[in-house]
């Protein structure tokens, strides 16, 4: 099993204990560095408070777990405003909703498409980009983020 599989197990049921849900769960190399990130979310936006509820809660049980043999840097962070969408449940939870899409390579010279979430099916993602509609098929897509614009 993955190491964020495995985190996110544990964590779920101290999260939902803080009032609050996983979005996600990284363990990702920066550098030099690793770092374990679980992103959380709640109903009405996740403050520092809650972020370090949290990571107290969860500190000791990663230590006895030791899901990871090397070290590492933990943190709880919030999923944000602009929070990327990987889950087929992400994805119909914000239908409709602004989004942003990398793609690996250029499509009509351009790797960026914002544009409203209308479809997602297999991986495959729908964008209404103006007046068209574009479907990018789910090896071409790098990242698909909420947009925020202020």
């Amino acid at each position: 099993m993955k190491i964020t599989q495995q985190v996110w197990e544990f964590a779920e049921p101290i999260v939902t204990q803080q009032g609050c849900s996983i979005w996600d769960v990284e363990y990702v190399r920066e550098g030099a560095d690793w770092f374990l990130r679980i992103y959380i979310d709640k109903k009405g936006g996740v403050d520092i408070q809650d972020c370090e509820a949290i990571s107290r809660a969860l500190d000791p049980i990663l230590d006895e777990k030791d899901p990871i043999p090397t070290s590492y840097t933990f943190e709880v962070c919030s999923a944000g405003l602009e929070r990327t969408l990987k889950r087929p449940s992400d994805f119909e939870a914000y239908m409709g909703e602004k989004v942003l899409v990398k793609l690996f390579r250029p499509k009509n010279s351009s790797k960026e498409f914002a544009g409203t979430l209308t479809g997602y099916s297999d991986g495959d993602v729908t964008v209404a980009v103006g007046e068209q509609t574009m479907t990018f098929p789910k090896a071409e897509v790098a990242l698909v983020r909420l947009r925020v614009e202020f």
